[in-house]
């Protein structure tokens, strides 16, 4: 029982190994690039924490589909009735916390499509007659496609060119459904702690995705770091973390997007950096499968011990 326990424990450490190691991966990475890296890593390091757990809840049921006796069991490993009550209460937390939050995202949507239900459209954009600035990508919902929504006074803070920039930084949002992204890295996070950080890291780049879509959409990546910074200033009375589904303008530390939007345009890594990146993807990788392979070596450890009883 002692080495089920260790790679249980292993598997439950690795996130937090393996998120600093994303954070500075996705660092060295372009955005787009450094999204999807976040988000699978995300799920994969969620993941393996809970088929460890679900393999440490399934061992005493296993040993019965071994045809080894309950009470065989817990002589030989007194602590196994406990252990597996322990991980079986730890699923249920994360079971709890996956629903709430998946609600969560859903009551959300729900409640911002009837807020701008009154809203003037053309196209994709919706302006709402409100007086907080305000701007946000409002992904599909019950069969009503995605829309850009922006508030009067957001539009009214912006000259023509800056509001071109605001509108393709929105539309990337929604034409590269970023939404999912952010809801699976934020989904992941409810099973894992360690994960938090991968979702704040995700939440960045994919606001540095969408500004550099708005830079190249209008050939000019000064004008759109000063939009991206106006946007922000006149929304920050009513910045708000993009909660799940909803990416917005406001999102992720502006001062850095509008450094990068004022440097050159991101490349992929080259050189020393495309080494360290290297590095970095592959321990990245290893964590993750690791975590995979623990599950799987907990399951055959007891199959193989319960085997070793009968």
């Amino acid at each position: 029982m002692s080495l089920a326990l260790v790679l249980v424990a292993l598997a439950l450490l690795l996130p937090w190994a393996a998120a600093p190691a994303a954070h500075r991966l996705a660092a060295l990475l372009p955005p787009r690039e450094a999204s999807f890296t976040l988000a699978g890593a995300a799920v994969l390091l969620a993941g393996s924490t809970v088929a460890a757990l679900a393999g440490l809840f399934h061992v005493p049921f296993l040993a019965g589909l071994e045809q080894v006796p309950l009470s065989r069991v817990l002589a030989r490993w007194p602590a196994v009735a406990p252990v597996s009550c322990a991980a079986g209460t730890l699923l249920l937390v994360q079971a709890v916390r996956l629903t709430l939050r998946r609600r969560k995202h859903r009551a959300l949507l729900a409640r911002t499509w009837d807020l701008v239900g009154d809203a003037t459209g053309e196209g994709d954009l919706l302006v709402v007659a409100v007086r907080e600035p305000e701007a946000f990508a409002l992904p599909a919902h019950r069969g009503r496609p995605g829309r850009v929504v922006v508030s009067a006074a957001m539009l009214g803070a912006l000259e023509p060119t800056e509001r071109a920039v605001l509108l393709a930084h929105e539309r990337a949002h929604l034409r590269g459904r970023h939404h999912l992204l952010a809801t699976t890295a934020d989904l992941a996070a409810a099973v894992h702690p360690a994960l938090g950080r991968l979702r704040a890291d995700l939440d960045y780049h994919l606001e540095r995705w969408a500004d550099e879509r708005a830079a190249h959409a209008v050939a000019d990546r000064r004008t759109a770091a000063t939009a991206i910074a106006r946007a922000a200033l006149a929304g920050s009375s009513s910045a708000r973390p993009a909660p799940g589904p909803l990416l917005s303008v406001n999102s992720g530390p502006v001062p850095q997007r509008v450094r990068a939007l004022l440097g050159p345009e991101p490349a992929r890594p080259t050189g020393r950096r495309a080494g360290a990146a290297l590095a970095l993807l592959t321990a990245v990788a290893t964590a993750a499968l690791l975590g995979v392979a623990l599950a799987y070596g907990l399951h055959e450890y007891v199959e193989h011990a319960a085997r070793a009883l009968r």
